[in-house]
């Protein structure tokens, strides 16, 4: 998890040319794993997700590592499910046990597992989160952040072994970046793909971003509605944001509607904070607040994870096409093929419409595989029969990140190096 030093949006200097366009689409008005293919998991409601929660780096620093004192503080604040540390790479984390999660579940409260990925040994990092899994977590979620970037082969095997362990029901969250736009080469078309992850917790530190509440949901939530699954979003209590800050995330939570917030995290939240957690009138949605139900636009040249999502549907939906992330003159041809025979604007562009019509399919699942069968192991070309060739990454995954909304590196004793 983020536990980012400077304030303020941090962006590169120069934009990776080409990559998925900022636009937005408004209504035109009218390898190498031999498991067994896994089916689609169905729907699932009334999940721990749907529960407001609070995430636990170290249990020792939250209430002095008393069970009674956490217990008691997570019902005070209105906190049913709580989110402890379990694994950092392929390395377990003891804190996550039986014991612990035997007593949490006795007072009513919800355990969730929480993991952090680096992609070095995908393998072993599924091992990690099925560990936890099996010492009784209530669901598990997946912290996986610039190391996964361009690193599809991992993140395909990592799911893959991990649902062979779980299952496919398993309730599984990908806790990743909240603006999609600014990853073109995060596979988040693998960790929210089929059989992958079913919830989406986006970490959406605002004040560490240096943006208002309004705009972190509204920038997070357009670019995060292509993947089709209940977004659960991630606040900050950290860096002291404000308790009128609290509780208007919490109403722009309500209102957005997916679910209710968790936060990071338990050892940094004040006394007054607890408090704003557990005001009952913050959990109202805004009076008179309309979600604006825009899709992101692709368009001719416009490259990244995105595009690649857009292709596995496109296929799906009958297209021939390489699985490759560049929007470029075949993707175009498909992408108005699909307009003139569902009915839409022929304009050979992805907006709100034609987003709408091309989600209804479920997409391909490629194969990313650490070895690839294709000529140049960067690309996977559907044949007509459906079967996509193993592939080693798609041209998309070498992009750089075209910024970032907090450091990638937090410094010494954040999570996200993994640092104790």
């Amino acid at each position: 998890m983020w536990l980012g030093v400077l304030a303020g949006l941090v962006l590169l200097a120069l934009l990776c040319a080409g990559s998925a366009s900022a636009e937005t689409g408004g209504a035109s008005g009218a390898g190498g794993v031999e498991e067994a293919p896994l089916e689609e998991a169905p729907a699932i409601t009334n999940t721990p997700f749907d529960r407001q929660g609070m995430w636990i780096w170290y249990v020792s620093h939250s209430e002095g590592g008393s069970v009674p004192a956490i217990v008691a503080r997570a019902k005070r604040a209105g906190i049913g499910t709580v989110y402890v540390k379990s694994g950092d790479g392929s390395t377990v984390w003891n804190q996550f046990n039986k014991t612990l999660v035997r007593r949490l579940h006795k007072a009513g409260i919800d355990v969730c597992a929480w993991q952090f990925v680096y992609g070095d040994h995908p393998a072993a990092e599924a091992n990690v989160g099925a560990t936890a899994v099996h010492r009784g977590a209530d669901c598990l979620a997946i912290d996986a952040e610039a190391d996964y970037e361009g690193r599809y082969a991992a993140a395909d095997l990592y799911i893959r072994r991990l649902r062979a362990q779980i299952g496919a029901a398993f309730p599984l969250s990908v806790a990743g970046f909240p603006y999609v736009d600014y990853h073109p080469s995060y596979p988040y078309s693998v960790f929210f793909g089929p059989g992958g992850a079913q919830f989406n917790q986006p970490q959406m530190y605002w004040k560490t971003i240096g943006v208002s509440v309004a705009t972190i949901f509204a920038h997070t939530y357009l670019y995060n509605r292509i993947w089709r699954h209940p977004i659960y979003p991630i606040g900050q209590t950290y860096e002291s944001p404000g308790n009128g800050q609290l509780r208007l995330f919490r109403r722009y939570a309500a209102s957005y509607g997916d679910g209710p917030p968790s936060w990071w995290d338990w050892q940094e939240t004040s006394e007054k904070e607890w408090a704003a957690l557990g005001a009952r009138a913050a959990s109202q949605p805004l009076t008179g607040f309309r979600i604006d139900p825009e899709q992101p636009l692709l368009k001719s040249g416009d490259r990244g994870d995105m595009v690649v999502w857009a292709q596995e549907h496109l296929i799906s939906a009958g297209a021939e096409l390489e699985v490759n992330g560049i929007f470029g003159k075949l993707t175009r041809a498909a992408v108005r093929a699909f307009q003139e025979g569902h009915g839409l604007e022929v304009d050979g562009r992805i907006g709100t419409d034609t987003w709408e019509a091309l989600l209804r399919y479920t997409p391909l699942r490629v194969h990313w595989s650490a070895t690839s069968t294709g000529a140049d192991g960067t690309n996977a070309r559907a044949s007509k029969a459906g079967r996509v060739p193993m592939a080693h990454k798609p041209l998309s995954a070498s992009l750089p990140a075209k910024g970032y909304e907090i450091p990638p590196d937090g410094g010494a004793g954040s999570p996200l190096s993994g640092a104790p």
